[in-house]
């Protein structure tokens, strides 16, 4: 079970590394002013999928110690 559980850890990594370049990304194309709310929601949607992520890891990380 404790290869499952380094398997995903290692998955949620990757994607975390990915959503991270993708808000990167998104924060570079915002212009300094008048933001559309469809590129807003983008970059939201992103920190929200980050923030889910964030939260497997650590629980996973906690199982472990």
């Amino acid at each position: 079970m404790g290869y499952v559980a380094m398997d995903s850890l290692e998955i949620l990594e990757d994607r975390l590394k990915k959503l991270e370049k993708k808000i990167e990304e998104a924060k570079l194309h915002l212009p300094a002013h008048s933001i559309k709310p469809p590129v807003m929601m983008t970059l939201l949607d992103l920190e929200d999928e980050r923030d889910a992520v964030l939260k497997q890891i650590n629980s996973i990380r906690k199982k472990k110690a």
